[in-house]
């Protein structure tokens, strides 16, 4: 019998708190995975995230530090593909830990054009890069459907106050991505290996 466990990417925000919880509803066990920016983010994310992940009863939680990794998309790649190609790198590390915990799914809490990276034409090339079956049910939904279910499920204190975008983003980031061409700008990281040495500072926390 298939694993029922989903590797959660958990930001602390909104919509992958409430991803997770329709996950877990729906019969799946989360793992949640916090990659995590101290260096321009804070703590804060953080803890949001331990905060959830503690409400709903998940076991562990873990957190990887994929600063260098962000960097290195700004200083190598093209500056308009930096969220299609940070998401492609977050679904390769979350691919990795759900092959330590035996996971069979990788969960994320998009919604179809909220934001850049999240266009039909950008989530099709992001999600070429997993190794899993991307869950995501909250694709369907709009912002204020979601605000209005974490009020319901009281995750909205946990998750609210200011949520910081990623500062290094740019500020007209491409919205119609190309696989070639994010692929050719991959090619720009070849021997960095982003995703081991991320995975470095691996930490896992038993709640």
């Amino acid at each position: 019998m298939r694993s029922r466990k989903v590797v959660l990417l958990l930001s602390g925000g909104f919509d992958s708190g409430l991803a997770g919880y329709l996950l877990q509803k729906s019969g799946y066990e989360i793992i949640p995975l916090h990659l995590s920016n101290v260096d321009f983010a804070g703590e804060e994310s953080i803890e949001k995230s331990i905060e959830l992940a503690k409400k709903f009863k998940w076991k562990k939680f873990y957190v990887v530090d994929i600063a260098d990794a962000l960097q290195s998309f700004v200083d190598k790649c093209k500056h308009s593909y930096y969220f299609v190609l940070m998401k492609r790198f977050m679904l390769k590390v979350a691919g990795e830990v759900a092959k330590l915990e035996d996971a069979q799914y990788i969960g994320t809490g998009e919604s179809l054009g909220q934001v850049s990276s999240q266009t039909l034409a950008n989530i099709s090339v992001i999600e070429e890069a997993a190794e899993f079956r991307v869950l995501k049910p909250l694709i369907t939904f709009d912002k204020e459907k979601i605000i209005n279910m974490t009020i319901e499920i009281q995750t909205f204190e946990i998750s609210a106050g200011p949520e910081v975008c990623d500062l290094l983003g740019p500020k007209h980031p491409i919205v119609n991505a190309n696989l070639e061409h994010t692929l050719n700008e991959e090619k720009n990281l070849q021997g960095l290996n982003i995703v081991s040495n991320s995975l470095k500072s691996l930490q896992v926390i038993d709640l």
